[in-house]
């Protein structure tokens, strides 16, 4: 289904309504109308009293034929030709003031037809009242507004067709209320459906809308709209501190800078860079809180240099598969990435440096080698994991400021003894941490205390063992030694005789 639904060059778009069946309701028959306006259409149900009602306010107030609407019937009202045959004239005289009212329907007609929940003009027109009558009183009560894509999508076309304010002559639907009050305006909720809205066809997923009328917007929620149909949030970057937007994005991208695919290279104002860019991107410098949870989101992109100042940052249950790019994040001290799909840790601590709760639950981690050195880390949730070992936990143990650690549902879990052998891994700090929301016992401290002597006991023997291992090495060595010693010591032959020297009386005998 196509998301608009005007006309061509600001034309109205084409308006019917159809009776296409009925329906007996305990004593009464209730008729079923199809209204449809350009590509949108809904359901609309009436009794004929409802008609008559509508017929007499417009006779008094627009001067309609009184004439116009069939007469009422007290005998056999709900036999089968009587409906069949006032069907067909309730659809005539619905199309007759259609034709009659062109442009925009008396108010009594629009609520009768549901125009002010479906059609464009009818709900600008009944937000603009709303507004006219409440606008000042919530704007100074700082509460949160709640407002539909399709109300914003409305408002939007209304300003593309450049048409009148007040196109019914009635300063209360007057648009400039709506304009003067999202001006002012500081927390909006954006709520959607996950389906066809009310009893239209109208998927308000599918439906543009322009944010930029909102001017002071301190807080926002968006949920279940169109991310990459959203246009005019980062009108919002000067003032906006808290950000949600969840079941809308496909991308980190396409909300904190949908601008980046206008350009080949682009990088964040105030940032140097060695690479030619195309672009500098003005940041969210006031954004210290942002909720991208439940989207579809496979990677935390490069966008994230944008939001310097973040704090808090909510990613879970979307597809991310790597912690990357959070190095940029200075001030990050809340990370929720819970429920994504993440099967290595190796390296996260030069990408958290300074976290203090970290949510990592619902991954597919075996190993928590990659968490040995977050110094910082206070709250840590590993539960529906992977983890096997309780030697894994040693990587945790030796954290200076961790108190609570959640690793239930992991198959270690299921281990006899399992909260005590995981909590005699911290040690002497064993009373500080409080493992699966639930606080350590003296009973548990106790038998951590035996688990550490029986540990302690080990490391001993395994050392005694060693040394003696060593000593019976180093004796075979030096036996060894001396036999190589003693075998490379051999007798020298004794030199043969010289020829005795001739005595001199020898020498002088004849």
């Amino acid at each position: 289904m196509e998301a608009a639904a005007g006309g061509e060059d600001g034309e109205e778009p084409p308006r019917e309504a159809r009776v296409l069946g009925s329906e007996l309701v305990e004593t009464y028959t209730v008729y079923i109308i199809q209204v449809s306006v350009g590509n949108h259409q809904w359901t609309v149900k009436h009794r004929y009293s409802d008609f008559h009602d509508l017929h007499e306010k417009l006779v008094s107030e627009k001067k309609i034929d009184k004439n116009l609407l069939p007469p009422k019937k007290i005998i056999g009202k709900n036999s089968k030709s009587l409906v069949e045959k006032r069907q067909k004239e309730l659809e005539i005289y619905l199309q007759t003031l259609l034709v009659k009212f062109p442009v925009t329907a008396p108010k009594v007609l629009s609520h009768f037809l549901h125009f002010h929940l479906y059609e464009i003009n009818g709900i600008t027109a009944a937000l603009a009242e709303e507004l006219f009558h409440k606008g000042e009183q919530l704007l100074m009560a700082g509460e949160v507004f709640t407002i539909r894509p399709l109300q914003l999508y409305a408002v939007t076309q209304q300003l593309l067709q450049g048409k009148p304010t007040c196109a019914n002559g009635d300063a209360r639907t007057d648009l400039g209320h709506i304009l003067d009050f999202t001006c002012r305006l500081k927390y909006l909720k954006v709520t959607g459906t996950g389906g066809p809205f009310g009893t239209s066809n109208i998927q308000e997923h599918l439906l543009p809308f322009d944010l930029s009328i909102f001017k002071s917007l301190h807080q926002i929620e968006i949920s279940h709209c169109g991310g990459k149909l959203i246009k005019g949030l980062t009108s919002s970057k000067h003032a906006l501190a808290t950000m949600s937007v969840r079941f809308s994005a496909t991308s980190m991208k396409e909300i904190l800078v949908p601008e980046a695919s206008e350009f080949d290279q682009w990088e964040p104002e105030g940032a140097t860079s060695s690479c030619p860019v195309t672009a500098v991107i003005p940041t969210w410098r006031t954004l210290t809180t942002l909720d991208m949870s439940h989207n579809s989101i496979s990677q935390i992109d490069d966008s994230v240099k944008l939001i310097p100042k973040i704090e808090f940052l909510d990613l879970s249950h979307n597809g991310v598969s790597l912690v990357e790019n959070l190095q940029h994040l200075y001030n990050l001290v809340h990370l929720d990435l819970s429920y994504n799909k993440l099967v290595s840790l190796e390296g996260v601590h030069t990408k958290l440096g300074n976290i203090k709760t970290l949510n990592l639950a619902g991954n597919q981690l075996e190993r928590l080698s990659g968490l040995n050195k977050l110094y910082s880390l206070v709250n840590l949730d590993l539960s529906n994991n992977k983890i096997e070992q309780i030697d894994e936990v040693k990587n945790i143990g030796n954290l200076p400021c961790l108190e609570k650690v959640v690793l239930a549902s992991n198959p270690l879990s299921i281990f006899p003894d399992y909260r005590t052998k995981v909590l005699a891994q911290f040690g002497d700090r064993a009373s500080e941490i409080c493992l699966d929301n639930i606080v350590t016992t003296e009973k548990e401290l106790d038998t951590v205390e035996v688990l550490k002597a029986i540990q302690k006991a080990k490391e001993v023997k395994f050392k005694l063992n060693n040394s003696d291992k060593k000593i019976s090495e180093d004796s075979r060595l030096t036996a060894a030694s001396s036999k190589s010693n003693c075998s490379s010591l051999t007798v020298r032959p004794s030199s043969p005789s010289l020829p005795r020297p001739v005595s001199s009386s020898q020498g002088n005998h004849k």
